[in-house]
This record gives structure tokens, C-alpha cells and sequence, in this order.
């Protein structure tokens, strides 16, 4: 627990601190994590991030991570980005031909789609944070109470399970407790910061929304966990494992924050 503690908030302040700092530091940050991301997908599945696909895999991550204005540079100069992504798609085909299926149709389909579940929240972390501070902190807030929310008041209350073929410790009194817990934040959050909004009960109404899907987040991660037989996806967070474990909430909350609140 202690070593828990220690590691939340050491990696919890340096995160903070280049969120509030914003630019291309966090692009930096963003890249560094979504490919670490990345790297924990592939192992799970005993793929090398160092081997043909997963190379493909993240030059795929990093021409989708581009920023808008970087993107718009690489649209006037050579290729958009989706014209690059369909590009790599075919020499990911292309290399199961080459190696005669020893790299198969369903290796090169799940390093495309671990691709995009990891490229598509931490590209909305950097287009979240464009449109305000505010935006970011506020999904921190709400993820960090659901989640401490759906923690104690299940220990406390919780009876019935939530989905026991995926993760058997969760409850369903666990996960609405989490999402109240949400709410109650975020109403706070809107007094603090008013400007986030004008409409409350559209805020507490998406504020339940994404309560929701971060619980949703955490039970796919947990998915994979299970179905490949690991514990963590990693151990690079002392006490916490992996990157995806801790990012897993928040990369379902990031995309569906800024489609609905912003």
C-alpha cells in the first residue's frame, strides 16, 4: 500500500504538471505514454514492439497522434493522415504474404485495432487539453471519484456482481456509487468553474454518461487482462502495473468528452 501511494502521487504530480503546462511538452508526453500503451497491448499478446508489425503498429500510433496543425502540414506536403494510416494497413497485408501467414491476417488485425484503441484516447488527451485546462481536470475528477466511489461504497455495500466473468470484484451498488460519486463532483466542479458549461443538468446528464464509460474502460482492459492470462500490462507503475491500467478509464472518457461537452 505504501509503495501504492508513493508511486500515485509522484507519477500523479509530474502528470498534473505537464497537463497544466500544456503544449508540446504534452504532445511529448502523449506520444511516450500511448506508445508504452501500445507496447503493453502487444505483449500481452507475445508480440515485440521491435519486430516488423510492431514497428508498423507505431509509425500507425504516431501518424495518428499528430496534432491538428502538424496534420495539416503533412495534408499540404505529402499524404493526410488517414491516406498514410490506409498506407500502412496495406504493408501490414503485404507482410503476411511475405512471412507466408507465419505473420497472420489476425496478428496485423489486433495491432491495428490495439493501434487505434490506444491512439484514439490519448489523441483526444491532446484535443482535450487545446480546449481547456478545465476539460482535462474535470475528467480527471470525476474518473478518480467513480473510481474511488465504486471502491469503498462496494466494499461497504456491494452484494450483487457487476460481471464476475471479467472482473469478480466489482459490484453493481459499487459501480452506482461510483457514478453519484460523479456526479456530486462534477456539480462542485460547476461551481468552481462555471465557465465549463451553461447548461447543468446537460453536465450531470454527461457527467453520468461518462461515469459510465470509464467503468466501461476499465472492464475491457480488464478483458484483455484476463483473456491473456496477465495480472498487470505492466509493471512500469510500482504498486499500480501498467500504463494501460491506469489510462484505461480515461481512454474511453477523453474521445466521448470531447464529442459531447466540447
Amino acid at each position: 500500500m505504501k509503495q501504492r501511494i508513493i508511486t500515485a502521487v509522484i507519477a500523479g504530480a509530474i502528470f498534473l504538471a505537464i497537463v497544466f503546462y500544456g503544449n508540446e511538452l504534452l504532445t511529448i508526453a502523449t506520444y511516450i505514454l500511448a506508445t508504452i500503451g501500445l507496447h503493453e497491448l502487444l505483449k500481452m499478446r507475445k508480440q515485440s514492439l521491435l519486430s516488423v508489425q510492431g514497428l508498423l503498429s507505431v509509425l500507425m500510433l504516431w501518424v495518428f497522434l499528430l496534432p491538428d496543425e502538424q496534420a495539416r502540414w503533412l495534408e499540404d506536403t505529402l499524404f493526410s493522415k488517414i491516406e498514410l494510416m490506409f498506407l500502412i494497413v496495406l504493408l501490414f497485408l503485404t507482410y503476411t504474404v511475405l512471412t507466408k501467414n507465419k505473420v497472420t491476417f489476425d496478428d496485423v488485425s489486433f495491432c491495428i485495432l490495439s493501434t487505434l484503441y490506444v491512439g484514439i484516447g490519448f489523441f483526444y488527451l491532446i484535443q482535450t487539453r487545446e480546449a481547456g485546462l478545465d476539460f482535462i481536470l474535470y475528467s480527471l475528477f470525476i474518473i478518480w471519484t467513480t473510481d474511488s466511489g465504486a471502491y469503498f461504497i462496494g466494499k461497504a455495500f456491494g452484494k450483487r456482481k457487476l460481471w464476475p466473468e471479467i472482473s469478480p470484484n466489482k459490484t453493481v451498488e459499487g459501480s452506482i456509487g461510483g457514478v453519484i460519486c460523479a456526479v456530486v463532483t462534477a456539480v462542485v466542479f460547476y461551481f468552481v468553474y462555471p465557465e465549463i458549461t451553461d447548461n447543468l443538468l446537460v453536465f450531470i446528464i454527461g457527467t453520468i454518461v461518462l461515469s459510465v464509460f470509464g467503468q466501461i474502460g476499465d472492464l475491457v482492459e480488464s478483458a484483455f487482462k484476463r483473456y491473456y492470462n496477465v495480472k498487470d500490462s505492466g509493471d512500469i507503475l510500482p504498486g499500480h502495473g501498467g500504463i494501460l491500467d491506469r489510462f484505461d478509464s480515461l481512454l474511453f472518457v477523453w474521445p466521448l468528452l470531447y464529442f459531447f461537452l466540447i
